[in-house]
């Protein structure tokens, strides 16, 4: 091997220089041709020439050798962080400047978001940036009184109150089949800050807005599939459209207001009674204002006996012809 060839690292010692280097060691000295096979020894400073003969090669103690080699090491490494804090100063005007155009490429209007715990880890983040105001639908769930639903409300309790701690705002609509839930209740009995919660007869499917800027919709039936929604105006038009929905709902939360009963009837009975008229079934006027068809059918048999009617196909006559649909509460 020549010193032509001769090529690794510049922290390292090859196979050829570890044993000359050792035999110096032992011997005292090398000659000097011989340590022409591995150059690195005299570029470590590891060999010098004697003061008495230039052809003959000493080696330097190993101890000195290696604190010599280290001092090499941490000044290297020094540069290096000088050199980065170099590139930090030059860069950080530049990072400024690319988050004001945050929608740019690397920061996609819509993301899908696939399982519970990635919709829940995204909430979590979009709240945790969160610091003006959150608003939500949230539509009728069966799952209120399970282990699975209580556990969730307990961890939305804490991510919740986390945001009003910080001077956020919350609005949330349900429908009015929420209004007398226990665990829906319990839930703004616990929060502290400005909590506040208004129902409709209806409502859309679950909607999260956070501070007018990234909205969360469901893309299947199940929940299990959403998507996080950046796009500006897309989001202003879901704001919007929550606007408009929750000025009219009745306030149910901090202040209940109690819907008046207009002839006999109840504000829920005239809401299913609008439905029936529509053509719609048992089943999809429950699921529609959030109740089960057993109850459904109870408000049914209700309006019926109200208005007189005998049968099914007359119960619509008589809806249509007693004006219940016309009145306002």
């Amino acid at each position: 091997m020549t010193a032509k060839t001769h090529d690794h690292g510049r922290e390292e010692l090859c196979g050829a220089g570890v044993e000359l280097y050792a035999r110096s060691l032992r011997e005292g000295h090398v000659r000097a041709q011989e340590a022409r096979t591995a150059p690195c020894l005299v570029d470590f400073g590891l060999l010098h020439p004697a003061v008495d003969d230039l052809n003959r090669l000493e080696p330097v103690e190993p101890t000195v050798a290696l604190h010599g080699m280290l001092r090499a090491c941490e000044a290297r490494i020094a540069d290096e962080r000088r050199r980065e804090e170099r590139l930090a100063e030059t860069f950080q005007p530049l990072m400024r400047i690319g988050r004001l155009r945050a929608t740019g490429a690397d920061t996609p209007m819509i993301r899908v978001l696939s399982g519970s715990e990635r919709i829940n880890r995204a909430l979590f983040e979009a709240l945790a940036e969160g610091t003006d105001e959150l608003l939500c639908v949230q539509p009728h769930r069966n799952h209120y009184s399970s282990g699975r639903g209580v556990a969730a409300q307990a961890l939305a309790l804490e991510r919740d109150q986390a945001f009003l701690d910080r001077g956020g705002r919350i609005r949330t609509l349900y429908p009015h089949s929420q209004r007398h839930v226990l665990m829906v209740i319990a839930r703004y009995e616990q929060l502290r800050g400005d909590a506040e919660a208004r129902t409709l007869d209806e409502v859309t499917d679950r909607l999260i807005i956070v501070d007018r800027a990234v909205a969360f919709v469901p893309s299947d039936r199940d929940g299990r599939v959403a998507l996080e929604i950046r796009h500006p105006t897309i989001v202003g038009y879901l704001a919007t459209a929550f606007d408009r929905f929750w000025r009219p709902a009745t306030p149910m939360y901090p202040q209940a207001v109690r819907r008046p009963t207009l002839n006999g009837v109840t504000p829920r009975q005239r809401a299913i009674a609008r439905l029936l008229v529509e053509g719609h079934t048992d089943a999809v006027t429950a699921d529609r204002l959030g109740m089960n068809v057993r109850t459904a059918r109870v408000h049914i048999a209700k309006i019926a006996t109200t208005l007189g009617s005998g049968s099914r196909a007359q119960l619509g006559y008589l809806i249509g012809q007693s004006g219940i649909l016309d009145q306002e509460p």
